[in-house]
């Protein structure tokens, strides 16, 4: 695939089987039908061609009307770099296929780019796992995510998925993925920002020839699970210092911090204007002295942690990376 050709889209990375990721990705959570067409439009004006979905999300069959309709007027489909996920209840790997069949229905696609395990708890099997993950209802299974990646494999030998990868797996857990896979992850996304940063983390899957996605990167306020007392990101004093030191927001100068450390980001955001914003991101930088500081505030939060899921025995956030 090549390199798309807006500016800002010029800037990413080739993961392990050779397609181009950008580095600045358009989160979909949360998104409603009535807001596709604005959002769309105003991303694929500003240059994004990396879009980031979910089947929990509940919101892929809106997107992919939105995906048709830029394909039929805007950009070539080749052009696009499209992520989804499976879902915990279709672990066992004779869902995993199916699931992927119903996203790309849903998504009107042939393929998608990059097709990632969420989490590595399985829940039992479930046709109306939506409603179960909103009531709360969800019950775990024995569903090893070795196996369930084993199943992964098989959808890029047949051509479906381009890439496959882990999201909101720890260390350990992607060491036993690595010593089954024949086919390597390509990308790992987590949530990090200043207040998460994920150093440890980072640095293994630079090592193990990963790619980080962050998710989350401005501190999200919407996360129904978010601790009541998580400041607000954007308003931190030291942002905001930084930001006003170069005329910028404190979403660009989040959003560049981890572009400046070869972490590619998924900002969400259904406001035409700070979409356009947030991708304005590729023509400036941040000095040493911003990159240290917003690497090393010394309280650290992690927002979204799945709580209700702490005594599976594949919770991920017991080991401490």
């Amino acid at each position: 695939m090549s390199e798309p050709n807006s500016s800002s889209q010029r800037h990413g990375v080739k993961l392990n089987r050779g397609t181009f990721m950008p580095y600045l990705g358009l989160g979909t959570a949360k998104l409603k039908a009535e807001q596709m067409p604005q959002v769309f439009t105003a991303a694929i004006e500003a240059g994004y061609r990396h879009f980031d979905c979910a089947s929990i999300y509940g919101n892929e069959s809106d997107v992919g009307v939105a995906l048709k309709e830029i394909t039929d007027s805007t950009v070539k489909r080749e052009e696009l770099f499209i992520t989804s996920k499976l879902w915990n209840s279709h672990h066992h790997p004779d869902d995993v296929r199916p699931a992927l069949l119903r996203t790309l229905q849903e998504l009107q696609l042939e393929y998608l780019d990059l097709y990632l395990i969420h989490w590595p708890m399985g829940y039992v099997r479930s046709k109306d796992y939506q409603r179960e993950h909103q009531e709360g209802t969800v019950r775990h299974s024995g569903d090893h995510y070795t196996e369930t990646w084993q199943a992964m494999e098989s959808l890029v030998e047949e051509g479906l998925v381009r890439e496959i990868g882990l999201s909101n797996f720890n260390s350990k857990q992607i060491l036993e993925i690595l010593a089954v896979a024949k086919t390597k992850p390509s990308v790992l996304q987590i949530e990090s920002h200043p207040y998460f940063p994920q150093h440890r983390l980072i640095d293994f899957c630079k090592q193990h020839g990963i790619v980080v996605v962050a998710y989350a990167p401005l501190g999200t306020r919407e996360y129904r699970f978010r601790k009541p007392d998580v400041p607000s990101l954007l308003e931190d004093p030291r942002v905001v210092t930084i930001a006003e030191k170069h005329k910028k927001t404190p979403a660009q100068v989040l959003i560049r911090f981890h572009i400046q450390r070869g972490v590619a980001v998924i900002p969400k955001s259904s406001t035409p204007s700070r979409i356009c914003e947030n991708s304005q991101v590729f023509d400036w930088q941040l000095t040493d002295e911003d990159m240290e500081v917003l690497g090393n505030f010394e309280t650290t939060w992690r927002i979204i942690r799945y709580d209700r899921d702490e005594k599976h025995p594949f919770y991920p956030f017991h080991e401490p990376f």
